[in-house]
């Protein structure tokens, strides 16, 4: 059975039989296992996944399976983002053009409106270590003999630079990420501009306070080199981590413009994490207050709030108002509304509820504080 839907679920999001799925994700997909959040007041919301390889590097599938994951999981824009030196296929797959994944992955996309961006993977030992160049024009031109060049030849085609898995127990036995020399350097000479805090199943918390010191967009990629669906167990209702990336318009122009700002949150295991900014954008975006009435003619408000995300949301409330619904952790599930019972002790035309959203990261100690103001219709 599991054989049979995949290949209907192939079948079908090839041939565009998938429901449309809101402005801000136009391509066609399958199912609930869509990505989704809303756009935030300012920007829309893109989901993306800039660190993906295929089998022009050392990944297990062709191009276009990447297209068609994303496509299920109603990705906004993606990267082939192949090891431009480690290349263990090149006795089956021969490939002198570092180009070629890019090229196939854009023309598979086409007809699916995903915006496939041109990356590749700088990979050295540490330091730098793996280093995801994007926009660049051309991957063959990064191919060089030492690390350092290999930096300055993505920045004179204009690219994104971000530290991939600075927590890689293969390059960081204790898994603690580290800013070195190098990569000051690299910082100070506009050769670095983010780093992934978030990479396939970590988070790195040290990873974190380096974005927040040294201004670093933030950054969380699947990093696929098999199957998104068996990684990330999507039918065990898993997802991958992708970047949110708040741009203002629906292109790989406003994508790079939108990284280069540092406007990006990383969605993780039901965890966003960002800076605070950014990730207050989201989480505001995704909450609002849709009805709010006086129980009869007693003081306790029934005040419905709406999550219009994907995040299961655990808050603490912080008002000042006992609730008679909770003990003070709340849960507030994906696309549904919640009801809670506030004791204002008097009937006021308007409040504000002020929660500590837990699954909010904005340092690796703090979590997100936001207002939801109430006005009561009765």
């Amino acid at each position: 059975m599991r054989i049979l839907f995949f290949i209907l679920a192939s079948f079908l999001s090839v041939t565009g039989l998938f429901a449309q799925h809101g402005h801000a994700h136009p391509h066609s997909h399958g199912s609930d296992r869509s990505i989704d959040f809303p756009d935030t007041k300012e920007f829309l919301t893109l989901i993306c996944d800039f660190h993906q390889h295929t089998v022009f590097s050392d990944g297990s599938v062709w191009p276009d399976i990447r297209i068609q994951e994303a496509q299920r999981d109603s990705i906004d824009a993606v990267a082939m983002t192949e090891h431009l030196e480690y290349q263990p296929h090149r006795e089956d797959i021969p490939h002198p053009d570092r180009n070629r994944s890019h090229v196939l992955a854009t023309e598979y996309a086409e007809a699916t409106g995903i915006i496939v961006i041109q990356g590749a993977e700088i990979t050295r030992d540490l330091p730098p270590g793996h280093a995801n160049a994007l926009f660049i024009d051309d991957a063959n031109a990064l191919l060089h003999e030492d690390s350092l060049s290999g930096f300055t030849a993505a920045r004179e085609q204009g690219a994104f630079i971000f530290w991939n898995h600075p927590n890689w127990i293969a390059q960081r036995p204790d898994g603690v990420a580290e800013l070195t020399p190098f990569h000051e350097y690299l910082i100070a000479n506009d050769l670095l501009h983010g780093i992934e805090v978030v990479n396939e199943f970590t988070i790195s918390k040290e990873a974190l306070q380096i974005a927040l010191d040294h201004d670093l967009t933030i950054m969380g990629t699947s990093d696929i080199h098999g199957l998104i669906d068996y990684q990330f167990g999507v039918a065990e209702g898993g997802h991958r981590p992708v970047t949110l990336v708040l741009a203002r318009e629906r292109t790989a122009d406003a994508i790079r413009e939108a990284l280069f700002a540092g406007r990006t949150v990383a969605w993780f295991e039901n965890t966003l994490v960002g800076k605070p900014e950014n990730v207050s954008a989201v989480v505001e975006g995704s909450l609002k207050v849709t009805r709010a009435t006086y129980r009869g003619k007693s003081s306790v408000a029934a005040v419905t709030i709406r999550n219009d995300s994907d995040a299961d949301f655990t808050v603490e409330n912080l008002s000042g108002y006992s609730l008679q619904s909770d003990l003070g952790v709340i849960h507030l599930p994906p696309h549904r509304e919640t009801t809670l019972e506030v004791m204002t002790l008097e009937r006021l035309p308007n409040f504000d509820l002020r929660f500590r959203v837990l699954n909010a990261v904005t340092s690796p100690e703090e979590r997100l504080e936001m207002v939801l103001p109430v006005t009561v219709n009765n």
